[in-house]
């Protein structure tokens, strides 16, 4: 019913959204006057005046389609030009990855994104590796393209043209403030404010290099704990409320859950976890059920319990198909809370018969052999 709501909510915006929009560019771009398009509204059939909301709305849609790949192509393109090489390329849950010098498309979302370029940095000191290009590329590239169709005003259109080239132009422009003025999202970080601040954060560029290059082995069939150990430690104290300072903690402890060395995890998660209300919501679930795991497999059940409440099995419900992190995670809920082995062994023949569709396949070697460990 929410989602209903929330759906019939979105098109009565629309709808509103649109007669505004055709109002506006009525009066600025024809000799009519405000109370003469009113008077004409009166007068007009009420199918013209659906149809223009309609035309708002699905002017709405498409420039979103077109923008996002834009906004990551950006990324990508200034990247590339800086020294990064290319790793993957996701619009919406659609990504394309390099395998064996071979492009391949894999399913893989993130809450909360609509698309994500991932690049390896060049292989040189924290301080010296370029990063205000890669960060800048997307807000570039959306007003480079926003410059290129504002010309199209000038020509005689018919007005629904008009009215969804506006739509086109007011989104993007919406996109250019949304990333380009620096800013914080959600507690996440913007293009712009990365731009700016990350290279006077030392440790939050290593932690974004050090995510990126992680990223890129993983990617490559690499497990955590293969790759090298400095890129997972830390001394300076962490920022809770900075994700990429808290992603190397994070990390850390994904690392020594890869190592087997539970009792060690579970502690260092538990401090995560005491840090809750300054994490964004997103770290929180991947930390609530890292948490949830290692408290399973120490058998502390009460623990695992209390984490795993009916919003934390949504969410990993909803990963379930593209993180294989979920996949282990069930497995462990069915051999040690539901005491049901022929479930858990299920799970892990389903995740070996499909490993091949994980994007992340150094995480799904990983959970391969814990899944296999905790079975025996």
């Amino acid at each position: 019913m929410k989602t209903l709501l929330k759906i019939l909510g979105g098109l009565l915006i629309g709808i509103v959204a649109g007669l505004v929009i055709a109002a506006v560019m009525i009066v600025l771009f024809t000799d009519q006057t405000f109370s003469e398009f009113i008077e004409n509204m009166q007068s007009t059939a009420g199918t013209e005046i659906l149809l223009s909301a309609a035309v708002a709305m699905v002017s709405f849609l498409i420039s979103v389609v077109i923008l996002i790949p834009v906004h990551e192509g950006g990324h990508l393109v200034c990247g590339l030009l800086t020294g990064y090489k290319f790793v993957s390329f996701r619009i919406f849950n659609l990504t394309f990855i390099k395998v064996n010098n071979r492009l391949k498309v894999k399913k893989f979302s993130v809450a909360g994104t609509g698309g994500q370029c991932l690049l390896l940095p060049p292989d040189m000191e924290t301080a010296k590796v370029p990063a205000a290009w890669y960060n800048a590329g997307g807000v570039l590239a959306n007003i480079i393209v926003l410059l290129l169709v504002l010309p199209l005003f000038t020509l005689n259109m018919h007005p629904f043209l008009i009215e969804a080239i506006c739509i086109f132009c007011i989104t993007d422009a919406i996109l250019i403030l949304a990333n380009g003025i620096p800013m914080k999202l959600g507690g996440i970080s913007n293009d712009g404010y990365n731009c700016i601040f990350i290279n006077r954060n030392l440790q939050s560029k290593q932690a974004m290099l050090c995510q990126l290059r992680s990223n890129a082995l993983i990617q490559e069939g690499v497990r955590p704990k293969d790759m090298p150990r400095e890129w997972f430690e830390y001394n300076a104290p962490i920022d809770y409320t900075n994700p990429l300072e808290v992603s190397i903690p994070l990390m850390h402890a994904s690392r020594l859950v890869d190592e087997m060395r539970f009792d060690q995890a579970k502690a260092e998660f538990e401090e995560l976890y005491n840090h809750k209300t300054d994490i964004i919501g997103l770290y929180v679930n991947e930390i609530a059920c890292e948490l949830a795991f290692c408290a399973i497999v120490m058998g502390d059940k009460e623990r695992a319990v209390e984490l795993l409440d009916s919003k934390l099995r949504k969410y990993i419900d909803t990963y379930s198909k593209t993180m294989s992190g979920k996949q282990r995670l069930l497995c462990a809920i069915s051999l040690y809370l539901d005491n049901d082995k022929a479930k858990a062994v299920e799970i892990y023949q389903n995740l070996v018969d499909s490993q091949d569709g994980y994007l992340l396949q150094g995480e799904v070697k990983s959970d391969l052999a814990i899944m296999k460990e905790i079975l025996k």
